[in-house]
């Protein structure tokens, strides 16, 4: 009872916002009258969060991973599943968007979002937040490529370059940083030499089973390192 006073209370105060125009959103997006979100009772508890604003919209290019519009997908908020959600996914604040009517996007409360799940080109993508690492770059939403002896992550960032391209204007860049967890340690790596290393007790039964089937392990590319854990589990499993 308590939790949906304070998410009515939540969606009255943005909607008196928004028609008193104190906090409206910069909202460069086209489409987005297209992709509103239901406001039926029981999706109520997703919309938690605070008004976008682009504050970027100077800026070369976008904040926005894959696309600078919705996809859809699925938000987890404290342990419930909200299905068929319309979202982008801001990798330069870390932050999840949703459309809301009334108020345009919404900027969700990362305090409460455990995970989420973007589909696109008919791949589905999914993100956990990592918290507490002493990696600073591993903190924040990490899409999880693979889960099984070891877990493989990827976090994707994008920073702002200064006075870009002949000092005209600043411009976005995108960083991809590739994670391992084994035998909970972390391990930064880009390269087969960074995976050999980590796994140093099975280097020539990795190298055999790279040379036999034809694996090429491409630089910086996360999905091609899965082949070579699968068979690392199956490694594991005969000890």
């Amino acid at each position: 009872m308590h939790s949906d006073f304070l998410s009515r209370f939540f969606i009255t105060i943005l909607i008196i916002i928004y028609h008193t125009g104190t906090c409206k959103a910069n909202i460069p997006l086209s489409g987005l009258h297209n992709q509103r979100q239901d406001t039926i009772p029981e999706n109520q508890g997703l919309y938690n969060g605070r008004v976008w604003r682009n504050f970027y919209s100077a800026v070369e290019g976008d904040q926005f991973l894959f696309l600078k519009e919705f996809l859809p997908g699925s938000v987890t908020m404290k342990g419930r599943t909200f299905p068929d959600i319309m979202i982008m996914y801001d990798i330069f604040k870390d932050e999840i968007l949703t459309p809301y009517k009334p108020v345009g996007i919404l900027q969700l409360n990362k305090e409460l979002a455990d995970s989420f799940s973007i589909l696109f080109l008919n791949k589905k993508y999914h993100f956990e937040r990592i918290q507490g690492s002493s990696m600073e770059e591993l903190n924040g939403y990490c899409n999880i490529i693979y889960k099984g002896g070891s877990e493989l992550l990827v976090r994707y960032i994008k920073k702002i370059e200064k006075l870009a391209d002949g000092g005209r204007y600043d411009k976005f860049y995108q960083l991809n940083r590739i994670f391992l967890e084994r035998n909970g340690k972390i391990y930064l790596i880009s390269s087969k030499r960074d995976f050999i290393k980590i796994f140093s007790d099975y280097r020539k039964q990795i190298r055999n089973f790279i040379n036999k089937n034809n694996i090429t392990v491409l630089r910086g590319d996360a999905e091609s390192f899965v082949p070579l854990l699968q068979f690392t589990d199956t490694l594991g499993k005969q000890e």
